[in-house]
């Protein structure tokens, strides 16, 4: 929280972020959700694809948006993780017939070896996502480096593109909430063929291949009829002795 604080400042002060020692804006650290789904459970993937000006990537400092309670990093063998708690205005129910008095407020990753300008790395974040569809949510970032720092943390005015920004903050938008027990045109496709072949592979009266086969059949009832009137007629006509 102390060193977002600071950059949060910077942006106040400035219109230009960097702290000392700019990190090159080609690629921005970003945040990739398995889902945006409003209400829903969401793993987020923090990407840091380069370091400051070459410098190595000593720490990486994420802020969670104030509707954020509970968050769960993943462990990511090249860095310690911290949670940054901050106490909360009034307790917030956790569904389990528990209470939260405390919120994650930030994730802090410091990395056991700097990781150096030329390589890039990523961290996940599991999280319950607001019931709010439509709301953008911001994960503001501060990158150490082992000379400089970048804070993430640019925010869009109103009417302005967040491509307009030298250092935005990691953002995504909440979509409409998942309908229980609603099924994707793909996923039910699927689950017929398999109720299908849990049938015994059971085919229906329209598949082709049975109407063919039918034909086939009736086909050689008929060949087999005419072959014994055929042999009949031969017999009668044949002259008596």
């Amino acid at each position: 929280m102390r060193k977002l604080s600071r950059a949060l400042g910077a942006t106040t002060l400035a219109a230009g972020l960097v702290v000392a020692g700019a990190t090159s804006a080609s690629a921005h650290v970003t945040v990739t959700p398995s889902t945006t789904a409003a209400g829903a459970y969401a793993l987020l993937t923090m990407s840091v694809p380069h370091g400051c000006e070459g410098s190595s990537t000593t720490t990486v400092s994420i802020q969670m948006p104030e509707q954020i309670i509970a968050v769960t990093p993943s462990v990511n063998p090249g860095w310690d993780v911290e949670k940054v708690m901050e106490d909360l205005p009034e307790p917030v129910e956790d569904g389990h017939g528990g209470e939260y008095t405390e919120r994650v407020a930030e994730v802090v990753y410091t990395a056991k070896e700097p990781l150096l300008d030329g390589l890039r790395d990523a961290f996940e974040l599991s999280l319950k996502l607001p019931e709010a569809e439509g709301e953008t949510l911001a994960f503001p970032a501060v990158q150490e480096c082992e000379e400089g720092e970048t804070g993430w943390v640019q925010l869009p005015d109103d009417g302005q593109s967040a491509d307009e920004l030298e250092y935005p903050a990691p953002t995504i938008v909440l979509t409409g909430a998942e309908v229980e027990g609603e099924v994707p045109a793909e996923d039910e496709a699927a689950d017929t063929e398999q109720a299908a072949a849990a049938d015994g592979g059971a085919t229906s009266t329209s598949d082709p291949g049975s109407s063919t086969s039918a034909v086939s059949w009736i086909a050689l009832v008929l060949g087999a009829g005419g072959l014994v009137l055929g042999l009949l007629a031969f017999l009668r006509s044949r002259p008596q002795n």
